[in-house]
């Protein structure tokens, strides 16, 4: 039957893309849904397109900081539209990519909105967004289905986003002008990049968080010493702080905070809601074929199965850490273990969580917090950026790369880095947690000179007594 393949993906971000090729890597006869963009949130709203941004910030923070190089850069500024220009032009490449990706692996994209009959039946409502002569609406039929459908912006009662003035970060990334000033509600990944990408382009910027600690899931002392960095450039951190109400105005919102002081209000030209997401489980038929759901998300088994046979989920609609490269791993091992190859269920704890803000933060593993919780007897090895060549060299000297081993057995735990290019140093953690590295292999390892990569090794030999350069 046309109509009929071995498996089929509802939804086309990292996670479902990947997933799809892998599957008709393993020669699966294979569909891919989508109702609007190829590759997803992360790639046309997220992931991609505010990297872009945070670089176009990056670039001009150097121009304004030329003299410190030894260099002269006079009346430097920026063009707020051909910057949001630059970021949808990268999108768009990428997107046409996926598209090259999907055709050249012979995966067929059927465009419209997808919702499962019964275990092997999908029904596909059009979509206006569909290309010309696109496979679209209609019954498909499929041995295994794949939900990779990712989430949206979680909406709080008082904080509902109106486009103009209260923003996701659907409006953060394409505004028509910078504003003057900013209230950023939530201090994750997505609230702290756009408060740094904000305050770098001149807004002021206030970021509130109702927990104690900013950047929650981090490590304590780097999420203090992100603080420190995020004040030291003008950003204004209220802790322990919840917005009670938002008052609009014709071109600006007045916000009433409940803070550890007592009530406040802070009147700013708009406000970015980055309180988290939800995922996507709504309209897709899960309540009637009684597919188990747990707070927003879809409940699996670790390789993506649910409680109803045939029927999967990976990504952000199967939950946390809501995170593109979890998806694609995540999707990876269904299709692996679909097609019966030796597979192991996904280690969330070793996969890493990066924030592209300025200085950049990175983190695999337990915290200190976390592995004190689990009854570890810990050693603890840190190393400052200040004492590293490169660092110095590249005008970056504040950071810190923080590392944490089991004391009886030297199994390393978790790392914890603040500071210039973590989110690239990160990996060389991720594969010594998932070889199992204890810290002799750190400690032997030859790490090059001069490299931002040796404050790894500092750490390593910090935690045993043996850093050099502190």
């Amino acid at each position: 039957m046309a109509n009929s393949y071995d498996i089929i993906v509802i939804g086309s971000g990292p996670g479902g893309y990947v997933t799809a090729i892998r599957a008709a890597q393993l020669g699966f006869k294979t569909a891919i849904i989508e109702r609007s963009h190829l590759g997803g949130i992360c790639l046309n709203w997220g992931c991609i397109p505010t990297k872009a941004l945070l670089r176009s910030a990056e670039i001009y923070h150097y121009f304004q900081h030329a003299k410190d190089y030894g260099l002269s850069a006079d009346n430097v500024r920026f063009d707020a539209k051909a910057v949001v220009e630059r970021s949808r032009g990268v999108s768009k490449q990428l997107n046409t990519g996926v598209g090259f990706l999907l055709k050249k692996n012979k995966v067929d994209v059927i465009w419209g909105e997808a919702t499962i009959d019964a275990p092997g039946s999908i029904t596909i409502s059009a979509t206006p967004d569909a290309p010309k002569g696109a496979l679209g609406g209609g019954t498909y039929k499929a041995k295994h289905i794949i939900i990779a459908t990712g989430a949206r912006p979680r909406v709080l009662p008082g904080l509902e986003p109106d486009k103009k003035l209260v923003w996701t970060y659907f409006e953060a990334m394409v505004p028509p002008a910078i504003p003057k000033s900013l209230l950023v509600v939530g201090s994750g990944a997505i609230g702290i990049e756009f408060a740094s990408f904000y305050r770098t382009m001149g807004a002021e910027v206030t970021v509130v968080e109702v927990l104690p600690q900013i950047l929650p899931a981090e490590d304590a002392e780097i999420a203090d010493l992100a603080r420190k960095r995020f004040e030291k450039q003008g950003i204004k951190v209220l802790t322990g702080t919840k917005v009670t109400k938002l008052d609009k105005g014709a071109d600006s919102v007045t916000a009433t905070l409940e803070t550890p002081k007592g009530p406040q209000t802070i009147t700013v030209d708009r406000v970015i809601s980055a309180v988290g997401v939800v995922g996507n489980i709504e309209n897709l038929g899960l309540e009637k074929l009684g597919v188990k759901t747990d707070r927003g998300t879809i409940v699996t088994d670790g390789l993506g199965r649910t409680n109803v046979p045939g029927i999967y989920a990976i990504g952000d609609v199967a939950g946390p850490p809501m995170l593109a490269h979890k998806a694609e791993h995540e999707g990876t091992l269904t299709v692996e273990a679909i097609k019966g190859l030796p597979v192991h269920a996904l280690e969330k704890t070793r996969i890493p969580g990066c924030t592209y803000c300025h200085p950049q933060i990175a983190s695999v593993g337990l915290t200190e917090a976390k592995a004190k919780e689990a009854g570890y007897d810990i050693r603890v090895g840190r190393f400052p950026f200040v004492g590293n060549g490169k660092a110095i060299a590249l005008g970056e000297p504040e950071g810190l790369v923080k590392t944490i081993f089991e004391k009886s057995t030297g199994r390393l735990l978790g790392a914890h880095l603040i500071g210039a290019e973590v989110t690239e140093l990160i990996q060389g953690f991720v594969i010594a947690l998932n070889l199992e590295t204890t810290e002799q292999e750190l400690i032997d390892a030859v790490f090059p000179h001069p490299t931002l990569s040796e404050t790894i090794h500092e750490s390593v030999l910090d935690a045993y007594g043996r850093a050099i350069h502190i």
